[in-house]
């Protein structure tokens, strides 16, 4: 198909495909003319990716091409999921201020849970909001990090079978990218519509 074809599928503008194709985003078409090329399914499977990750999670055009660099030169599968979930839920920030941080309520999780007990950019961020919660008098005992572990694991092994499933690389970052963000935020609004419930509860009783 040619670029006007590809604009009509997809329903992204001419300019912005050239911009894709400048920026690196997208690949080069087949070229058949001089002024002219093929393009075929793979880049409307990338362009569907480029606007899920801007549009629905947010991301800006480098923190795209970031991911779409690892994946295009083959980056392992693990590695490009860490990727993801590094950029979509903020990580990298976590990391780079505070490099490998190490807590002895994040290592009781781990135990906890008989997670892989390896460093990541998740766990330094989890070690990170347990010494600011400690350092603002926010008391985290054993027995909430169990019961709230035990709840997110169940949670994750759910969502971690869907994520990594696809095996094409671009359906591997559309799922794991939008499912991390959009998961992530149903957890929240479950979570918060369980307060609630709990707080209507409470004081209806006291009422």
């Amino acid at each position: 198909m040619q670029l006007k074809e590809l604009s009509e599928r997809t329903g992204v503008s001419p300019a912005s495909i050239k911009f894709y194709l400048r920026e690196g985003l997208l690949p080069a078409g087949q070229s058949v003319h001089a002024t002219r090329a093929e393009y075929s399914e793979h880049h409307v499977s990338r362009l569907a990716l480029i606007q899920a990750l801007r549009r629905v999670v947010g991301l800006q055009i480098a923190q795209i091409g970031s991911l779409l660099r690892m994946a295009d030169g083959g980056a392992p599968r693990l590695e490009l999921l860490a990727a993801v979930q590094r950029t979509v839920l903020g990580l990298d920030d976590v990391s780079a201020a505070h490099g490998d941080l190490r807590t002895p309520a994040g290592d009781a999780v781990v135990r906890f849970r008989n997670w892989p007990d390896v460093p990541s950019d998740a766990r330094n961020a989890l070690n990170a909001q347990l010494v600011l919660m400690e350092s603002l008098g926010v008391p985290v005992t054993a027995e909430l990090l169990d019961a709230y572990s035990q709840a997110v694991d169940a949670i994750a092994a759910v969502n971690i079978s869907a994520t990594t499933a696809p095996e094409d690389v671009n359906q591997l970052i559309m799922t794991a990218a939008v499912g991390m963000h959009l998961h992530s935020q149903l957890v929240l609004k479950l979570l918060a519509l369980a307060q609630a419930s709990h707080a209507i509860r409470r004081y209806e009783q006291d009422a």
